[in-house]
């Protein structure tokens, strides 16, 4: 199938049907945990509203951690920079302690000489010689030796420098990497709190009730989608991939049934934002870690303009990110135990759109 706008009329048929991937719109409080609901009890009003809550609190938990996801990537990006910012400043360090000890013998060098002169300075030297005839000669070579050591004693200070200044870099490197290690562990905490919690909630469903609950997300995100499809959209959206969006798409699509993978970009497992990451980076075109970065950074466009290959954001704080492939549909990791996937692009509410290679 092309995903440049055409061959949108089965397309759009197969959109509407897409979204079993996809993630709720709502965030919700840390849910607790209802008592699972007994089997063939979820087409009653009150075993039905339980489901759904069962639903919107399982949603609510892998959004949550979602987001705490984007933190974690973001942290663990920051720690390596600032890592290779420490590497870079001790070897600069190391080069300029090097340089000291050098300037040191020089400088010490100059001050034995001094010594064994009585410490009077080349000039008096020169004026008290006995031979007045050779002052003019050696004259110049007193000048050359008192610029010398001046030039020696100005490096020997501005080298100092330069050790204190890493210091206090190092200094502030260290500090910086030891927040974003704390973050990165306390996103780390999170994920993995949220995700256990929405597990267990999903274990204690039994058989029957995980296949309406699925049925029950089914129907959520074909009806975004269908609301989405109805203000017609599709007819203004058109535009063709570019060049690199093509490449960025072919990779997304070839990613499809891969695992979801909280912080992994590849080859095995992708999250949300390092499948688009890594699809771009795939086309030679580099892009953010995160979908909250990505919508940051990149530049955005109108929704009515999306073509093939931009990025569709999601939810209000920028949590999840999808690559569009046109007719409709994107290409996206919705969440753990959820493969790599096409969905509707309008099955979660869009917060908007960016395009990496904006030309």
């Amino acid at each position: 199938m092309r995903w440049d706008g055409r061959g949108r009329g089965a397309a759009v048929a197969l959109v509407c049907a897409l979204g079993t991937s996809a993630l709720s719109g709502a965030v919700y409080a840390a849910p607790g945990e209802p008592e699972p609901v007994p089997d063939g009890a979820g087409g009653t009003a009150s075993g039905g509203g339980r489901l759904e809550k069962v639903r919107a609190d399982v949603d609510g938990l892998y959004r949550q951690a979602e987001s705490a996801t984007d933190a974690y990537n973001l942290a663990r990006e920051r720690q390596t920079r600032q890592e290779k910012s420490i590497v870079k400043i001790a070897r600069a360090v190391v080069a300029s302690q090097k340089e000291m000890a050098g300037l040191r013998q020089r400088a010490g060098a100059v001050a034995r000489a001094q010594y064994r002169g009585g410490g009077m300075p080349p000039e008096a030297r020169l004026l008290l010689g006995g031979d007045p005839g050779a002052f003019l000669d050696d004259f110049a070579l007193a000048r050359k030796g008192e610029k010398a050591a001046r030039g020696l004693m100005n490096r020997l200070e501005r080298t100092q420098e330069a050790l204190d200044r890493y210091a206090a870099s190092a200094s502030q490197e260290w500090e910086r990497l030891d927040r974003s290690r704390a973050k990165k562990a306390a996103a780390k905490k999170e994920i993995t709190e949220k995700l256990a919690r929405a597990r267990r909630l999903e274990s204690r469903l039994e058989a029957g009730e995980r296949d309406r609950l699925r049925q029950l997300q089914e129907k959520r995100d074909r009806s975004s989608q269908a609301k989405w499809l109805k203000t017609g959209i599709l007819r203004e959206v058109g535009g063709r991939s570019s060049t690199v969006g093509r490449r960025a798409i072919d990779f997304a699509t070839a990613q499809i049934g891969k695992a979801y993978v909280w912080g992994a970009v590849g080859p095995d497992g992708y999250d949300c934002s390092g499948l688009t990451q890594r699809a771009w980076a795939s086309a030679g075109h580099t892009i953010p870690r995160t979908s909250q970065e990505q919508w940051r950074l990149l530049p955005k466009v109108d929704t009515a303009r999306m073509r093939p290959g931009d990025l569709v954001i999601y939810f209000k704080d920028a949590s999840h990110v999808g690559i569009y492939v046109g007719d409709g549909a994107i290409v996206h990791a919705p969440r753990p135990g959820r493969p790599v996937t096409m969905a509707g692009a309008g099955s979660m509410p869009i917060l908007g759109v960016v395009r990496p290679d904006d030309s």
